[in-house]
């Protein structure tokens, strides 16, 4: 094989493992996220298991938790209580969302201003699905998307006019709506299950490891490469100025 055939294939082989390393440990780009992941020994109830390497704070973690949370001023009881174990599962996927540095893959840029990355369709497997569902069959809610187009007064969201509160069924008929509307497809519901090593949980048990670690480096691993930037164009030739021309040819041209 010819040395530059060769050089081709060394970095084809190399470029997109490089791309894949930079979606890895890596926090979103938002308000409430730390600039770069690390240990976080005081991490909250539902955030304990990022205790080890958290894009949270304790502080956010505990914000986590309320019914009223600051970190965006969203209540979870818009339509009354939720029961504890639905309850339980929305404390997760925030922490989930907040405290991962498992999320580079299906991290996004968004516009306008505002927060400047969120995720889009991070693969939930299938029992947390499932699970979740099966939890929040008795808790009500008036929508089935609950990342926009809310009634906003007293410093919290509010159903919007005509919206009914009814049973989690009525807005999710199936544990997939659920997953993947409740965030505005920030979740997306994968048919794998836990230990598949191709989805990702959205709690774990901390004392058997982080398993979406390796989930994350499958998915980065098959992320395309970046496109070089395009090279710059040759600068425009220019005219000499008449004021550069060397003397001596100038002489030249009289005589």
């Amino acid at each position: 094989m010819a040395p530059g055939w060769q050089l081709l294939l060394v970095l084809w082989t190399v470029m997109p493992t490089r791309a894949g390393d930079k979606l890895l440990n890596v926090c979103m780009k938002t308000k409430h996220h730390k600039r770069d992941p690390g240990p976080e020994d005081k991490l909250y109830v539902e955030c304990i298991p990022w205790r080890d390497n958290a894009c949270c704070t304790a502080n956010t973690s505990w914000e986590a938790h309320l019914q009223v949370s600051p970190l965006h001023s969203f209540t979870l009881v818009h339509c009354g209580l939720l029961t504890p174990s639905c309850q339980k599962h929305f404390f997760q996927a925030i922490c989930f969302y907040q405290c991962s540095p498992n999320l580079g893959p299906w991290i996004q840029l968004v516009h306008p201003t505002g927060q400047k990355e969120r995720v889009w369709d991070v693969p939930l497997c299938r029992e947390d699905c499932e699970e979740w569902w099966e939890d929040c069959q008795s808790s009500y809610t008036c929508k089935s998307n609950w990342h926009g187009n809310w009634t906003w007064s007293q410093g919290k969201n509010r159903c919007p006019a005509g919206n009914l509160c009814r049973p989690f069924p009525h807005y999710f008929p199936t544990p997939a709506d659920l997953c993947e509307k409740i965030w505005g497809n920030s979740f997306k519901a994968s048919p794998e299950p836990r230990d598949s090593g191709k989805c990702l949980q959205k709690w774990f048990n901390p004392a058997q490891g982080n398993p979406n670690v390796a989930v994350a480096r499958l998915f980065a691993s098959h992320a395309p490469a970046p496109a070089p930037a395009p090279a710059p164009a040759p600068a425009p030739a220019q005219e000499p100025s008449p004021t550069l021309v060397p003397l001596s040819l100038f002489l030249l041209l009289l005589s």
